[in-house]
């Protein structure tokens, strides 16, 4: 295990001595509301954990909570690191290995996305089932730790297909529409021009958004099964009369929570059991 991330791990398990998580949740902006279902959780600040930084985002708590959800052990990262908030790749990087490291098999990533679909509007969700990478770099370049994962790793099945096969037929079960689609990763924090999401369409986006992406690359590198969903907030840049601004992504978002706060539990019901034997 590399020094920081030993470090890191020491005053985790300070708070959280012998608890060990199968499942790990990013929440994104306006998606909190789900970690307020653990039982018996056990809050910790991104501050307190070394080589973490404090996001300064609207939307997003900077909390690792710890607790159960249906009876699973499960962590949620209660808001992510943003590149666009000037950081280095470091502390992304640090967060999701965490996740793995404290014995996670999966990780559930969340995000708010605009949608490219006139037929997903605002407050909608999307299965991820792919992505284009814009974002400046890629959070593998430099030295590779052989104990974290490979110097090359396949992005083939980034989005675990089985993973998101059991989450469509829980939505389905729901009567939650999930369509899929391609997410499209920019850096931000600017908001697409029209002319970029017309170009980003021809390339075969659906949803964009400003994360989900780098954090992805990392948990597939250190062994993480990935399933993602899209929290939709607007229809993008040229597509409506609508002003996209942040508060509007927080509003909707809200209102896509409160389809994921039943999507997602029921989810992890299905089959966080075959993680915990």
């Amino acid at each position: 295990m590399a020094p920081l991330l030993s470090d890191a791990m020491n005053v985790i398990r300070k708070y959280a001595p012998n608890f060990y998580p199968k499942m790990g949740i990013i929440l994104g902006s306006g998606l909190s509301s789900l970690a307020e279902q653990l039982v018996d959780p056990i809050t910790i600040p991104y501050q307190a954990i070394p080589g973490l930084t404090t996001g300064g985002v609207a939307g997003h708590a900077s909390l690792m909570v710890l607790g159960h959800l249906n009876g699973i052990p499960v962590v949620c990262l209660k808001g992510r690191i943003h590149l666009y908030e000037g950081v280095p790749y470091d502390p992304v990087r640090m967060l999701i290995r965490i996740v793995k490291q404290l014995g996670a098999h999966t990780l559930i990533v969340t995000g708010a996305a605009g949608s490219l679909r006139e037929d997903v509007g605002p407050g909608e969700l999307m299965m991820i089932n792919d992505h284009i990478n814009f974002h400046p770099g890629n959070p593998l370049a430099g030295p590779n730790d052989e104990s974290v994962g490979p110097r090359f790793v396949g992005m083939e099945n980034a989005y675990d297909v089985a993973l998101s096969e059991t989450m469509t037929k829980v939505a389905e079960r729901l009567n939650i529409p999930l369509p899929a689609g391609v997410y499209f990763s920019v850096l931000g924090p600017s908001f697409e021009t029209p002319a970029e999401i017309r170009a980003y369409r021809i390339l075969g986006a659906d949803a964009i958004g400003m994360s989900v992406v780098p954090e992805v690359i990392i948990a597939r590198h250190c062994g993480l099964h990935v399933v993602g969903v899209a929290a939709i907030t607007n229809l993008a840049a040229g597509m409506s009369s609508e002003k996209i601004t942040h508060d509007g992504t927080l509003h909707f978002g809200e209102l896509a929570a409160r389809k994921l706060v039943k999507l997602i539990p029921a989810f992890i019901k299905e089959v966080g059991p075959e993680l915990v034997t």
